[in-house]
């Protein structure tokens, strides 16, 4: 068996991609968009390798950076099935959706500066229709039953507690008369963090390819970030101040969403405009309703007491670019959760640009910000910042709540391997930078004398 890292490996984050190759089938675990920088988004042009005789898909989550180039698959010529769970399919959906719209609105808005300027024009990455091309392509899976996915391979999905639906996988392979066991963590979720049940690793491996995303440090706790959280909030509603958060539409809106609904709800603050700037995080609400099996039992009891929109009367769902658009003239303290969470896209860039260089603006980073994004500018400390071709004074102030991940620090991250440890796997950390790779890599040396090997892009990996 061979396996290929064709993204989230040497250092990168994003772009997760894994192309498994056995002696009966070929098959990808994941197929993500590289994010970030211009030089990280290069990464998506090249073409996926070959598909002709690819026999499945299968993904760990929804997130664009698992699942942004499945439209490519289609594009060239890929009709077998993708399989996730029911939850990942609702949100892949969604997600792709969204992306292809993007790619498509802002290949058009490059191709009129190439226009004026006399140069060549593109194309965009993908279009709506290859991505409506995959989307009928996926198929639901099951948590914690094996069942056959390609030829000689069963797959088992099992809870990894990082967004709704995410899952770890599996892979039961069939070779030279013995079963080969290869686990991916996809993405790993904090214990004990809000709204989704804790992730279950698997017992038994041959090889693993572990997230590091945050293997070189733990997050604050969660108890602590809320109630930081809360105190911005409320110096910043109390100053008539404007709040931006740039959330990323699956996950944290819904988080920050139920945190505001608290607060309303137990007196810590009135009630204040909200906008919900985003069409997919609405629609992500919906998908999250539909899907009340995968809540922990404290969100279960909480919606129990009272429905959270009974909470959230001052709450605003802006749809159109209009709605969007007047928010800038809005009057008095409010909130804005917009997307792109990375501030790489979207409409939280309009709002950055209108608000960053005013000294009362307040802007809450509450997920991970990628290398060259906007976002990690900001995180940074970055004095001036250059939006849509403009210079723009960074006067707001910035606060970083990392307590609010949806990945897991080292400390979980290091709880989750132990339980697979005594099987004594191979074990290959990507998806993290390189600084955080080595720092998980040598706790799990020290500590189950296993030497962790940190691969390269593109490096084949056999077993």
């Amino acid at each position: 068996m061979k396996i290929t890292l064709a993204g989230a490996a040497g250092g990168e984050v994003t772009g997760s991609c894994y192309i498994v190759q056995t002696k009966c089938a070929r098959l990808l675990v994941d197929c993500g968009l590289f994010q970030g920088g211009r030089k990280c988004e290069a990464l998506n042009r090249p073409p996926l390798p070959s598909n002709h005789k690819l026999d499945a898909v299968l993904l760990t989550h929804g997130h664009l950076d698992h699942t942004g180039r499945l439209p490519l698959l289609a594009k060239q010529g890929y009709a077998g099935p993708v399989f996730a769970t029911p939850a990942t399919i609702d949100l892949t959906g969604l997600i792709l959706r969204d992306s292809a719209r993007l790619h498509v609105a802002d290949n058009d808005r490059q191709n009129r500066k190439r226009m004026r300027a006399g140069q060549p024009l593109s194309e965009p990455l993908y279009t709506p229709e290859d991505a409506e091309a995959i989307i009928a392509q996926l198929r639901p899976a099951p948590y914690q039953q094996p069942f056959d996915v390609a030829p000689g391979v069963r797959a088992i999905w099992a809870e990894s507690g990082h967004m709704l639906g995410s899952a770890s996988i599996q892979l039961l392979v069939e070779e030279d008369g013995r079963t080969k066991r290869v686990v991916f963590s996809g993405d790993i979720g904090p214990k004990c963090a809000l709204m989704l049940r804790d992730a279950e690793p698997f017992h038994r491996a041959d090889l693993v390819f572990l997230e590091s995303t945050y293997g070189g440090r733990d997050h604050r706790s969660i108890s602590e970030t809320v109630a930081e959280f809360e105190r911005i909030v409320q110096e910043a509603i109390a100053s008539g101040g404007k709040i931006l958060v740039p959330t990323f539409a699956v996950g944290r809106a819904q988080l920050i969403t139920l945190l505001l609904s608290q607060m309303f709800r137990r007196k810590k603050v009135k009630p204040f405009p909200i906008f919900l700037d985003s069409p997919m995080a609405i629609e992500a609400a919906n998908i999250y309703a539909k899907h009340p099996e995968l809540f922990d039992d404290d969100l279960l009891r909480y919606l129990k007491e009272r429905p959270l929109r009974e909470d959230l009367r001052t709450l605003k769902p802006t749809a159109t670019a209009e709605e969007s658009r007047a928010i800038n003239h809005a009057t008095g303290p409010c909130l804005v959760m917009a997307g792109a969470g990375m501030c790489n896209a979207g409409r939280i860039v309009h709002h950055l640009k209108a608000n960053l260089w005013k000294p009362g603006t307040h802007v809450i980073i509450v997920g991970y910000q990628s290398n060259g994004s906007l976002g990690r500018r900001l995180v940074d400390g970055e004095k001036f910042v250059i939006i849509f071709g403009e210079k723009v004074a960074v006067r707001a102030k910035i606060h970083t709540l990392g307590g609010f991940s949806a990945h897991a620090g080292q400390t979980d991250l290091l709880e989750w391997f132990k339980v697979i440890a005594p099987s004594k796997p191979r074990v290959f950390l990507t998806h993290g930078e390189d600084a955080a790779r080595a720092a998980l890599a040598r706790c799990i040396q020290q500590r189950h004398r296993l030497k962790p090997h940190l691969p390269e892009l593109g490096e084949v990996v056999e077993l």
